[in-house]
């Protein structure tokens, strides 16, 4: 994957004081980027944070910076505090929304660090790529906030859903990344704990299957993202209400990248407690250890307090938690909640999450997309967009699986039982087979392609191979196609023995059809498809 323009940031309180904060770039991708900036913060910011937790978070506590930590909510006049037009409640609600989120814009985005931002997002789009812009909040106290929200004006799209930039936070607090390998598939272990002392009882077991099924639908038709076809598989394990001992023995048993957990926990200033079972459970840090040891690229939290730190004395401790412990660690990304969100909000977002991951973007693309999807189902005047937190260390590039560019893809609904495609050179007198392995070849001239033709008219990147297939219920029943994005085109031998030509066009594939790349003078080709009990009967003869 080609690497993102990268530009990070940092805020932190200036010594002794309570609303005096320096704000900087750590990295960025030019060299006059690294600026640094002296900000005071506001109270109308601290007053629209506390309007913010008054309406969306009404059964919690409301908590104010220490600068303004007299602030009451019943002392507030909202109608002050954000104009609203019409008396409707989600017309007051998205106001406040837009508010905040603008007021954090122009606090954190001002003067120097606001041009190093515009001139990174311009060498971005320069180069045709996101910028991928993590935000570092060294202050416990601010790290409540809903930076996500983050917007530069009306009309324009909050930072966290704007698919020009990848947002998430992070911290320089860490371990080295450890090597991370390229896996070719999701493999994620769902592991459900303790439920939530108060809440409704569930079939844990029925709960587990639904959780299951919505991470393994990596080909729902509501999800059809451009460019990108052919999603990995997925493959999901589940553990309900284990012992620490199982839950360890099982992730050491097997190379997850995924780690998931659903059920009870509670905040510490070691990363907090998973409460597994009536037994016990397993504290962060411990389990930080555990998930970089078996070399877990990503850790989700169904959970409200995984992105919380903890509270003592009505004081944040500083990186306590879960989210930051399991970075300090070395996990290199880390999906947690600010607050309580809904089952069926949860559900939705992890499913639209898991698919654009099977469809290779990145962890920070993948949430982005996940959260507008939560944006349009529950609308930009609720706070469920706003909920998941993404955490990912300051070294990692986001992949969780192998681009379609670096590597033969399989592709999950092709079960072992399709006949076997292949592509035969008949220009050679040993006639070499081809696999199209997993429904996807690419060929050209490059050799990173699947199928490599070293002829001058061929192009770089000269066209695939694919299989697809219409149908949702049965997707063995398909057609592989040539699909031709050359300069000269390709060529498919009709039945009249003529050569056809296929420029920038897909054209179905039967097996027999005799194919060139590039010119009518190339080497012949042959796309076959055979069984995989006629393919051996043939090559031991």
């Amino acid at each position: 994957m080609d690497e993102h323009p990268s530009l990070n940031i940092a805020v932190a309180r200036l010594g002794n004081t309570l609303d005096n904060y320096a704000v900087w770039v750590l990295k960025a991708p030019y060299p006059g980027g690294y600026v640094i900036e002296n900000c005071h913060w506001p109270i109308d910011l601290s007053q629209l944070w506390l309007a913010w937790q008054g309406l969306f978070s009404p059964g919690s506590r409301p908590y104010c910076l220490p600068c303004h930590q007299d602030l009451h909510l019943p002392d507030l006049d909202f109608e002050q505090i954000v104009p609203a037009d019409a008396p409707q409640p989600q017309v007051y609600s998205a106001n406040l929304m837009q508010h905040l989120g603008i007021a954090l814009w122009r606090w954190l985005f001002c003067q120097q660090v606001g041009n190093a931002f515009a001139q990174s997002q311009g060498i971005a789009i320069g180069q045709g790529k996101s910028l991928r812009l993590r935000l570092e909040i060294r202050d416990p106290d601010a790290i409540s906030l809903p930076w996500e929200i983050l917007q530069s004006q009306p009309g324009k799209p909050a930072l966290s859903i704007d698919r020009q930039v990848l947002f998430s936070r992070t911290n320089s607090d860490v371990d080295p990344l450890p090597p991370q390998r390229l896996d070719r598939s999701i493999r994620i272990l769902l592991v459900l704990g303790q439920n939530i002392p108060g809440s409704p009882h569930l079939d844990l077991h029925r709960e587990s299957a639904t959780i299951a099924q919505v991470l393994q639908n990596t080909m729902s038709s509501g999800f059809n993202p451009p460019n990108r076809l052919n999603p990995a598989s997925c493959q999901v394990d589940t553990l309900v209400q284990p012992t620490a001992d199982e839950a360890i023995a099982k992730l050491e048993s097997q190379q997850y990248n995924v780690f998931f957990y659903a059920g009870h926990g509670m905040p510490a200033p070691d990363g907090g407690l998973l409460i597994l079972n009536d037994l016990g459970g397993i504290n962060g840090t411990e389990l930080a250890q555990l998930l970089v040891r078996c070399r877990v690229k990503l850790a989700v939290f169904n959970s409200c307090w995984g992105a919380q730190p903890y509270q003592h004395q009505q004081q944040a401790v500083p990186r306590s938690s879960l989210a930051e412990v399991l970075l300090h660690y070395g996990v290199p990304a880390v999906l947690a909640m600010r607050d309580t969100i809904a089952d069926r909000e949860a559900l939705s977002f992890i499913e639209t999450f898991t698919q654009a991951l099977a469809h290779r973007m990145s962890i920070d693309e993948a949430v982005a997309i996940a959260r507008q999807q939560l944006l349009i189902s529950y609308k930009f005047n609720q706070p469920a967009w706003t909920l998941p937190i993404l955490y990912m260390h300051p070294e990692f590039n986001g992949e969780l699986i192998r681009p379609l560019a670096e590597g033969i893809t399989e592709i999950p609904f092709v079960p072992q039982s399709l006949p076997l495609a292949y592509v035969r050179s008949l220009s050679f007198h040993t006639h070499p087979d081809f696999p199209i392995a997993g429904g996807l070849m690419r060929v050209g001239r490059s050799s990173d392609n699947d199928l490599v033709v070293v002829e001058p008219w061929v192009s770089q990147r000269h066209g695939e191979i694919i299989y697809r297939s219409a149908s949702m219920t049965d997707p063995t029943n398909g057609t592989y196609y040539l699909r031709d994005t050359s300069r000269f085109g390709s060529y498919v031998l009709s039945n009249e023995g003529k050569w056809l030509k296929v420029h920038a066009q897909e054209f179905p594939l039967e097996s027999g059809m005799q194919l060139k790349f590039g010119s009518e003078e190339g080497q012949i080709l042959e796309f076959r498809i055979d069984s995989p009990l006629e393919t051996l009967r043939e090559r031991h003869n």
